[in-house]
């Protein structure tokens, strides 16, 4: 709904207000009248009417009535969309793109080049994909008053810059293409492995996401960093079913029932990693690298048939085009599958700037209780309880606890 309004309107800050009175007014009516036919339309048009009442409310500035006028006299059906559009920073976005989806056309539209990359990603995340500034800042591995402050000054950098809404034209999609694609991966991440809450699997980020990657995918299918993407999420994907049992508790990559991956997922993604590859070879792309990891888990037939040799050389490939303190985490854990929790923990102790992350602490822990440092390993389990988790986490690892102190 805000996407589509967005389109529309030209203004975030119309849209949003737009939307919520919308919803408000649909729970006081719906209470009464019973939920309609088609909800969303309702909900967009009802958004569409407060758009238009509050563009005109804007007396002052009277490109904004022609704005309205533009917007009411605009054919609209009933799925929301609005078949007219006209150009300008105050009245309705430009049309002038392939883009064939409203929520990846403002993916583009707020990855604008003029913010810095990190307010392009945080912006896109918490406006459009879904998430609480709380979710944003994990994701970014920064806290949440940084992450509040960084999304403050982007809006206001938007509006003090007068940078338009407008969706970007074919020829200015790659510069914004980086940024859209960490975008739609850090809102699967959220979706595969939720960072705190009930539900340790948010279905329907994870799928908004892998729709997402597949328009992408199909709009640009000659980008290496596209095909890595889709990849990665189609892989990781496989395994989502056996990731939490039917009372909801976690089940480790070693403890899942891989019958149950699917294996359409697997060979498509595996495809497409032979693809990017082959798309690649002198500069490694690090969603195609990540999707290699992703494809090495799938093709095992058990744990214990893991190449944690050529994992470990993908991550070494990885570090060199991504050396994020999580990539470092991964590679560290597959280090001491390699050769042993003291090497591993060796690997996790020299990683810097993770005492917020909780499963750095989980993952110090584990390494521990291998080492029959019991005292050492308990700590580091409370050390991880005491950040945000989901509920499924939070009970493996006081299970985990448990059986280590007992």
């Amino acid at each position: 709904m805000l996407a589509t309004l967005i389109r529309q309107t030209g203004r975030f800050d119309v849209a949003e207000e737009a939307v919520q009175d919308a919803v408000a007014r649909a729970l006081e009516v719906w209470r009464t009248a019973g939920v309609p036919a088609h909800p969303r339309a309702w909900l967009i048009t009802a958004a569409r009417n407060r758009a238009i009442d509050i563009i005109r409310r804007d007396t002052a500035r009277p490109r904004k009535e022609g704005a309205a006028h533009a917007m009411a006299s605009s054919p609209f059906d009933e799925s929301g969309g609005s078949s007219g559009a006209t150009d300008g920073p105050d009245g309705m976005l430009s049309d002038d793109s392939s883009l064939p989806d409203d929520v990846l056309r403002l993916v583009f539209t707020c990855c604008h080049p003029s913010l810095s990359a990190e307010a392009q990603v945080a912006l896109s995340l918490r406006t459009l994909c879904g998430l609480s500034t709380p979710e944003v800042a994990r994701a970014l591995l920064v806290s949440e008053a940084t992450m509040t402050k960084r999304l403050t000054r982007a809006r206001q950098k938007i509006t003090k810059a007068h940078i338009p809404y407008c969706v970007p034209a074919d020829h200015e999609l790659p510069e914004r293409l980086s940024a859209v694609v960490t975008t739609v991966y850090l809102m699967f991440n959220e979706g595969y492995a939720a960072t705190t809450g009930d539900a340790h699997v948010r279905v329907d980020l994870a799928d908004e996401a892998v729709r997402l990657a597949r328009l992408l995918h199909a709009l640009l299918p000659d980008e290496a960093q596209v095909i890595g993407l889709l990849a990665l999420v189609l892989l990781v994907d496989a395994r989502r079913t056996t990731r939490v049992d039917h009372a909801g508790d976690l089940v480790l990559l070693a403890d899942q029932d891989r019958s149950r991956w699917d294996p359409d997922a697997i060979r498509e993604g595996v495809v497409l990693v032979g693809e990017g590859l082959r798309r690649t070879p002198d500069r490694p792309d690090r969603f195609v690298v990540q999707a290699a990891i992703a494809a090495a888990h799938c093709l095992a037939a058990s744990v214990a048939e893991t190449d944690w040799t050529a994992i470990v050389s993908w991550y070494d490939v990885l570090s060199r085009v991504d050396a994020s303190p999580v990539v470092r985490l991964n590679r560290a854990v597959a280090i001491g599958e390699r050769d042993g929790a003291a090497a591993g923990l060796l690997e996790v102790d020299a990683i810097g700037g993770m005492t917020a992350y909780p499963l750095w602490h989980g993952s110090r822990a584990e390494f521990l209780a291998r080492l029959d440092c019991r005292a050492e390993a308990v700590q580091a389990f409370d050390e991880a309880l005491s950040r945000p988790l989901t509920e499924a986490q939070r009970r493996h690892l006081t299970v985990r606890r448990q059986s280590v102190n007992g």
